[in-house]
């Protein structure tokens, strides 16, 4: 489909480019998840009540996932660079206006905007980083820029909560101007200038059928996550997705210039990396969504406290950044993404049995391996994805696994709701006064998820993706 030069970037400034390129990610990330604890003092700043400003985190993620699938093509058209540093712009602009608005109204125009600008920062950054990597660094380079989606979701609610208790929540926005300028000012002179030669037309039908079909999901699972929706609703706006969703698969099937290539599917590794990786990315997707609920309504904790305990899960990341390729260099795609899948989800399954009681030192002990285990998972999977697409189909690849990406999002913290509420049913109460014992089964769920992600891996060759990790002594 798409006709994209593989043109890097200078050689001096490749290694900066992933940098450049994960702080964008890191800002993009964070900002899905640090206004949490921030609600209730924006809520008095607004003069609404705190659940009203959920709307603040949903549209952000909603316009997201409308807007992600048409980034391929737009970077396609105007150039990586251009789009990239556009993005940024937008990004940060909306956040300055985000910190200065007195209203619900404007902040939620205005965190639609963020969207937009995000939802271009994130598959055109990857793809930058993509053209400018070779097949032998992609592994350092797929590990660097998938740490912000791991570690933003598990500082945000803390970081919130500090910024917030000792300054005001408007500094959350305000500080992403200072890196967004340096963002943009990096952005234009290193990323290349690249564009599809063939120009091939917008389509507008397929845009807005997944437009409505990542619209309504995501809302369903937002909707899922609160106590006072009904489940009527929700499963009025899954089975709205469903149908839209079904439509666009058939369009863009059919369509000469889809705005989602699904050819990418054809690549064993890719198909793979997606299918058992979306469940993978959907099970610790829940993870941040039920440890601050355990803490503070299981244990009785304070918000200070929990949010302390929740970054073990972060060093935990951070460790296993220094082992990684070695690691994947000595087993492989395969052997790690089974033996490392099935210890993750093991890890998920130990959180169930913390309890109020349990000394902190276990607690911490639990989340550090937990991050250790959901951290080469990670790196593995995102890694296996682009190991032998071509480089004429990286931005559809791009565009395509960032698009199921986001919706993993707001599965996740659908998940966790669901797995709460089956717990309280489970032992004969409302979700309205959920106990340790809820938790403790939720986990269990949640990591039942973790493990169905690792079937598909059995399809997986032996050597898969070698040239990329370098196992057996195979390099590109």
């Amino acid at each position: 489909m798409s006709g994209s030069p593989s043109v890097a970037a200078r050689p001096s400034g490749s290694s900066l480019i992933v940098t450049l390129v994960a702080a964008a990610f890191f800002m993009e990330n964070l900002d899905g998840t640090i206004i949490a604890t921030a609600l209730p003092q924006m809520a008095r700043s607004f003069g609404v009540q705190p659940v009203e400003l959920s709307i603040g985190i949903t549209s952000y993620l909603l316009t997201l996932a409308v807007f992600i699938p048409a980034s391929g093509w737009v970077a396609d058209r105007f150039g990586v660079r251009a789009v990239f540093t556009t993005a940024i712009a937008v990004f940060t602009a909306a956040s300055v206006v985000c910190g200065m608005t007195d209203g619900l109204v404007p902040f939620t125009a205005a965190r639609i905007v963020q969207g937009i600008g995000g939802a271009m920062m994130v598959p055109v950054g990857r793809l930058a980083v993509l053209r400018a990597t070779s097949k032998d660094n992609l592994m350092r380079a797929i590990s660097i820029i998938t740490w912000p989606g791991l570690v933003a979701p598990v500082i945000g609610p803390p970081l919130g909560g500090l910024i917030t208790t000792h300054a005001s929540w408007r500094w959350i926005f305000y500080l992403n101007l200072p890196l967004g300028l340096i963002g943009i000012v990096l952005a234009w002179r290193f990323l290349d200038t690249a564009r599809d030669p063939e120009k091939r037309p917008f389509d507008g039908v397929g845009f807005a059928l997944c437009g409505i079909a990542g619209t309504a999901v995501m809302y369903a699972m937002e909707l899922t996550g609160r106590t006072d929706a009904g489940w009527l609703e929700t499963f009025a706006f899954l089975l709205v997705g469903a149908l839209t969703g079904a439509a666009a698969l058939f369009h863009l099937r059919r369509t000469a210039h889809p705005v989602i290539d699904l050819t990418s599917f054809r690549v064993k590794t890719f198909a793979v990396a997606m299918s058992g990786g979306l469940l993978f990315r959907i099970s610790i997707s829940a993870v941040p969504f039920l440890l601050p609920l355990m803490f503070q309504v299981g244990f009785g904790m304070d918000a200070f406290r929990s949010g302390l305990l929740t970054l073990a899960v972060f060093a935990g990341n951070l460790a296993m950044k220094v082992v990684t390729t070695p690691v994947m260099r000595r087993f492989g795609f395969r052997s790690v993404l089974l033996v490392n899948g099935a210890f993750a989800a093991l890890s998920l399954a130990a959180m169930s049995l913390l309890t109020p009681t349990t000394p902190y030192v276990w607690i911490v002990i639990v989340l550090f391996v937990s991050g250790l285990a959901r951290s080469l998972q990670f790196t593995a999977i995102n890694t296996l994805s682009f190991a032998d697409v071509p480089k004429p189909q990286m931005s559809d690849a791009s565009t395509l696994s960032s698009t199921l990406s986001q919706m993993t999002m707001g599965m996740g913290v659908a998940l966790g709701a669901i797995a709460l509420r089956v717990a309280a049913w489970l032992h004969g109460h409302g979700t309205q006064s959920v106990t340790p014992a809820d938790f403790s089964v939720a986990f269990l769920l949640v990591a039942a998820v973790g493990i169905v992600a690792i079937v598909d891996v059995f399809t997986l060759e032996r050597d898969a993706g070698a040239h990329v990790s370098g196992h057996g002594g195979r390099s590109a």
